[in-house]
C-alpha cells in the first residue's frame, strides 16, 4: 500500500505517529495518522519542512497510485495535476450543508470532481447526505461517487474496570463545538448538585482565545481546565467520568471521535440527537432533542460577550432551558447510567478493511 499518498493541505501544524502518542492532536489528524500507519501509507503535509519516515513535506513523490487529499475542495485541481497518473479521493472531514461555507466551496468545485473523477469519502452517513444533495444541486450527483467511511479507534482501546466518578463531567473538543452553551447547563446542573464538577480539554487545534472565550477561563465555580492534552490522558480522564459532557448543538459532529472513544472505554455521552451523534452513538438514551428554548437561548446569548453569559445562564435556567440535561444527569447519577462499550463499526482494523476494499475497487 506504499502506492497510497495522503495529502493534507490545510493543516495547522505537521502532525507525525509521534504527534498522536505525545502531544495534542485533533481528530483529523488522529485519523489520518492510524489509517496512514495501517495502510503503510505517505502523508504530505503542506507545511511540513523535514521529512519524519512517511511524513513528507510537500513535492514530488514516485510510484503514487491512489491520492487521497484532504478536506479542502479547492485545493483538488492543483494537487491532482501534480500526480496526474492517481486515482484521486477527496476525503471529506467538515460540515458541507448546502448553502454554508464549506457547501459553496464543494460546491464551486464539483464540476472539478467530475473532471478528474474524484471519489468523496465520507466519515458518516449524516455527511455523506449533505455532500451528495450538495453534488445534486450542483448537476454532477452522477459523475461524482460518494462513499462512507467511519473514522477508526483503536481496536485496543476497552474498558479497563476503572471506576467512575459520579460528581465528575468532562469536555473534550474545540471550544467553538458548544463548549460557551455547555458551561452555562454546567452551572445550571451544579445549581442543583453542588458536588458537580466539570473538567475541560481540547485537541488543541482551537484554543480558549481562538473561540473568544478567553474571558471565561477560571472564573466558573466547578470547571476544571486542562488545556490541550495527549490523546493517552484525554482517554483517562473520560474512563472515570460519569459522561462526557456535550450538549452541542452549535456545530454539529460529522463524526465525532470522541463519541465512538467515549463508547469505546465504557463511558456514556450526553449530547444531541444532531449531526452524526445518533448515527455513532446508536443509543437513543444518550441523545436529547435541542428545544426550542435552548436555541432561542443560543441566538441571544451568542450577540453578547462570553464574559456576560455566566451572569445571564441563571435566567436561561430559571425558565426551564437545562432542565432536560438535570433530569438525565440526575437519572445516571441514580443508577441508570448507560453500559457502552466498542462498536465494532469503528475498529481500526475494520475501518482499515474498508479503505482496502475502496482503493481496491471493491466497495459498493
Amino acid at each position: 500500500m506504499s502506492a497510497v499518498l495522503f495529502f493534507d493541505p490545510s493543516c495547522q501544524s505537521p502532525y507525525s505517529r509521534r504527534t498522536l502518542e505525545e502531544a495534542a492532536l485533533g481528530g483529523t489528524e488522529a485519523s489520518v495518522t492510524r489509517i496512514a500507519e495501517a495502510l503503510d501509507a505517505r502523508v504530505m503535509q503542506h507545511n511540513r519542512l523535514v521529512p519524519e519516515g512517511r511524513y513528507l513535506p510537500p513535492g514530488s513523490a514516485s510510484g503514487v497510485e491512489h491520492l487521497i487529499i484532504l478536506r479542502d475542495p479547492r485545493t483538488v485541481r492543483r494537487i491532482c495535476e501534480r500526480f496526474p497518473d492517481a486515482r484521486p479521493y477527496l476525503w471529506m472531514h467538515d460540515l458541507v450543508r448546502p448553502g454554508s461555507k464549506r457547501g459553496r466551496r464543494l460546491a464551486a468545485a464539483a464540476h472539478t470532481l467530475a473532471h478528474f473523477n474524484v471519489t468523496l469519502v465520507c466519515v458518516s452517513d449524516f455527511q455523506r447526505r449533505q455532500a451528495e444533495a450538495v453534488l445534486s444541486l450542483a448537476g454532477v450527483a452522477r459523475q461524482v461517487r460518494a462513499v462512507t467511511i467511519y473514522n477508526p479507534v483503536d481496536d485496543a482501546l476497552v474498558p479497563n474496570g476503572s471506576a467512575f466518578d459520579a460528581a465528575k463531567l468532562v469536555f473534550f473538543s474545540s471550544p467553538n463545538k458548544g463548549l460557551a452553551f455547555t458551561l452555562d447547563a454546567f452551572q445550571a446542573a451544579r445549581r442543583r448538585t453542588p458536588e458537580l464538577y466539570l473538567r475541560v480539554g481540547s485537541p488543541g487545534y482551537k484554543s480558549l482565545r481562538r473561540a473568544g472565550m478567553e474571558s471565561v477561563e477560571g472564573k466558573i465555580d466547578g470547571v476544571q481546565w486542562l488545556g490541550a492534552l495527549p490523546h493517552a490522558r484525554i482517554l483517562e480522564e473520560v474512563r472515570t467520568a460519569l459522561c462526557v459532557f456535550y450538549p452541542n448543538f452549535v456545530l454539529p459532529e460529522t463524526f465525532g471521535l470522541v463519541l465512538a472513544e467515549a463508547k469505546a472505554v465504557g463511558t456514556p455521552v450526553l449530547t444531541h440527537d444532531c449531526g452524526a451523534a445518533a448515527e455513532v452513538l446508536a443509543d437513543p438514551r444518550e441523545t436529547l432533542p435541542v428545544s426550542c428554548g435552548a436555541r432561542r437561548y443560543e441566538r441571544a446569548a451568542q450577540l453578547l460577550p462570553n464574559s456576560l453569559r455566566p451572569h445571564i445562564a441563571p435566567w436561561a435556567a430559571r425558565l426551564g432551558v437545562f432542565d432536560t440535561y438535570l433530569e438525565r444527569l440526575e437519572e445516571w447519577r441514580s443508577g441508570a447510567r448507560p453500559h457502552t462499550e466498542p462498536d465494532p463499526r469503528f475498529r481500526l482494523s475494520k475501518v482499515a478493511e474498508r479503505w482496502r476494499m475502496l482503493l481496491g475497487g471493491g466497495l459498493a
